[in-house]
């Protein structure tokens, strides 16, 4: 005989077979304490609802399929014949915020450019639109038009920063957006100005803005803020990592911006300037790079909408 066991044939094999052919048909001995308690369902807490929910989910988060525990977070949540969001919804989201850092730093810069041939000073701002309307209009225009659009901008840069420097994101981004408001504000003040001169010509609207240059408006207090903003903002974005140092000096740089009525170019101008374009330009393009692509539905609300603006500014009541 092998010293591996019994050979194949061998009485003790079969008898084994046997045995193990009559197992299935053998009654299973009782069970009794936890045992049975798992084996029945009832284990002494509380059972789930029969729409499936789980037992601790009393608003209805949708379960998670690997461990059975409800998912709570933004990134799941249930619409009714819609696949599932696949992450957090945030505002104003890559696409807009990814379009205005790149649109607003050039707008901005087009605006300085057309500009720089006159002195920044407001009474040769009003000369240079006396003499040249059309080039004056379009450089103040493209400047504010891009200050607007770095709201989106800065609003993106602030929720890349705040994913890990919340705090930083949080005072950069407010004390930014209040300053932007008061450029806006002084846009409106240089459009008026303008028209200051088409109406009783450039000598009383020279003066007439050289006698209100120092009046008061509230927007003197949020002015400063723009100044710090920059350069908290761009704190946040070194060390939460969203831009290197030299990106993030180069963000900081803004602070030189000049700020007020009629501001001409300046040299300091033409550098803050190209220094937000080293800061915003790449950041832009990474946005629009890692974020979804729009689908076919926005896209044609977007320009739904996108044509109805045109329609009621060229065709709309005046005023």
């Amino acid at each position: 005989m092998s010293d591996r066991g019994p050979m194949r044939g061998h009485p003790a094999v079969r008898d084994r077979r046997d045995m193990t052919d009559d197992l299935p048909s053998r009654a299973a001995a009782p069970v009794t304490g936890r045992a049975a308690e798992r084996a029945s369902g009832h284990t002494g807490e509380p059972a789930s609802e029969p729409s499936g929910r789980p037992a601790d989910d009393p608003v209805g988060h949708p379960a998670d399929h690997r461990t059975g525990h409800p998912v709570t977070g933004p990134a799941v949540e249930p619409v009714a014949g819609r696949a599932h969001r696949t992450e957090p919804f945030w505002f104003p989201g890559p696409w807009v915020g990814g379009i205005a850092m790149i649109l607003g730093p050039l707008l901005m810069s087009a605006g300085v450019l057309l500009r720089v041939r006159y002195h920044y000073f407001f009474p040769q701002q009003l000369a240079a639109y006396d003499a040249e309307p059309g080039l004056m209009v379009a450089a103040y225009s493209l400047f504010v038009a891009g200050n607007v659009l770095m709201w989106p901008a800065v609003l993106t840069l602030a929720r890349l920063i705040g994913v890990t420097r919340p705090g930083w994101a949080v005072w950069g981004g407010t004390l930014v957006m209040f300053g932007l408001f008061t450029r806006t504000f002084h846009g409106g003040i240089d459009h008026l100005a303008f028209q200051l001169v088409d109406l009783h010509g450039l000598e009383p609207a020279t003066r007439a803005v050289a006698g209100s240059y120092a009046a008061w408006h509230v927007f003197r207090f949020p002015a400063v803020t723009i100044v710090t903003g920059w350069v908290v903002l761009a704190v946040g974005a070194y060390r939460s990592g969203v831009l290197g140092p030299v990106r993030s000096v180069a963000l900081g740089a803004m602070w030189i911006l000049a700020l007020g009525t009629l501001k001409g170019t300046e040299p300091q101008s033409l550098a803050a300037l190209a220094c937000l374009c080293v800061a915003f330009l790449p950041l832009g393009v990474r946005v629009l790079r890692e974020g979804p692509r729009p689908t076919g539905r926005i896209l044609a609300w977007t320009a739904l909408a996108v044509a109805l603006t045109l329609v009621l500014v060229f065709f709309g009541p005046e005023g």
